[in-house]
């Protein structure tokens, strides 16, 4: 690909939502009639994010007597890149050109961080692999490798690739590229920092209209505020560009749930619509369990006791 098209698609390459700090743990796993332990739920955040903002789900499944856990993936969290340049007062020049140590985070990176989780908590009992928005295409990864090790899996309007590669390839078709993120300002040159970079912190009543309608355009100023201000500025820019497809001989083993969002502005529904119906091809025996919630991207979060009934009904 010549470098002028590949820094103005890494421009322009939308990244997958906001959602997840550290791992959180809560809760005992209650045991099945059988005797056989429920699964532990583990929680995978989008981009520019960490496990934290999973908290209130967590706290609604723990209120159940369920386990889960919430992973920082690499490059998130605690080894997140904040820029100094990032912090206030800011430097808006060093801002655009400072490099970024996301720049080494790859696809295979993250799925063999998040592969070692699941062998880890499946050594326990079974595993539930949950994956928000960006970070589907790391459970797709882990369910590739290794589909004896997770019980199921579970997309909230999440990436699943299958016939078309990448992130990239699914945001450019006519069903994403409505997508909201699109229109999402970035900052600096890909090419130079090694990151889809974004300055969380901007007061422009514009930019915060634009991930109010991405991201929570069904939740409130102070939500909006109270959410981006845990996102870290830095995204691997090469997670989009990654071929991440399904391996139907593998993932297609696992059962899998796909949670609809309708008022999605990121990942709009009929681009989710387009990959379920992919995934439903590929893998005709063993189609999505669906279920549709009325919800923007992220306003689930701001309502968690319908999400962690969904997902408490998959532990049985």
């Amino acid at each position: 690909m010549p470098r002028t098209t590949r820094r103005t698609m890494l421009r322009t390459a939308a990244q997958g939502a906001l959602v997840g700090a550290a791992a959180i743990g809560v809760a005992a796993t209650p045991a099945h009639a059988s005797g056989r332990p429920s699964p532990t739920f583990v929680f995978v955040h989008g981009a520019n994010s960490s496990g934290g903002l999973w908290t209130p789900v967590i706290v609604e499944l723990a209120a159940l007597g369920y386990r889960a856990v919430a992973v920082d993936l690499p490059g998130h969290g605690l080894q997140a890149s904040i820029p100094v340049s990032y912090q206030a007062p800011q430097d808006l020049d060093a801002f655009a050109t400072e490099p970024s140590n996301m720049a080494a985070v790859t696809l295979d990176s993250t799925v063999s961080f998040l592969t070692d989780v699941v062998r880890r908590v499946a050594a326990h009992g079974p595993v539930i692999l949950v994956g928000q928005s960006l970070g589907g295409l790391s459970i797709t990864g882990v369910a590739n490798r290794v589909p004896h090790l997770v019980s199921r899996l579970v997309y909230i309007s999440a990436f699943c690739c299958v016939e078309l590669p990448t992130v990239y390839d699914y945001y450019v078709t006519p069903e994403g590229l409505p997508s909201a993120v699109l229109t999402i300002p970035k900052v600096g040159d890909p090419a130079q920092t090694g990151a889809l970079r974004t300055n969380w912190r901007s007061a422009d009543p514009t930019f915060l209209e634009e991930v109010r309608t991405a991201f929570l355009a069904d939740g409130t100023e102070e939500q909006l505020r109270a959410i981006i201000a845990g996102c870290q500025p830095d995204e691997s820019a090469l997670m989009s560009f990654t071929d991440a497809r399904i391996d139907p001989t593998t993932w297609g083993r696992v059962p899998h749930t796909f949670v609809r969002l309708t008022d999605d502005q990121a990942i709009p529904l009929p681009l989710q619509d387009k990959m379920i119906a992919e995934a439903d091809a590929a893998t005709p025996h063993n189609k999505f369990d669906l279920h549709t919630l009325t919800s923007s991207h992220l306003g689930y979060l701001t309502r968690p006791q319908t999400m962690s009934t969904i997902l408490a009904g998959l532990a049985h």
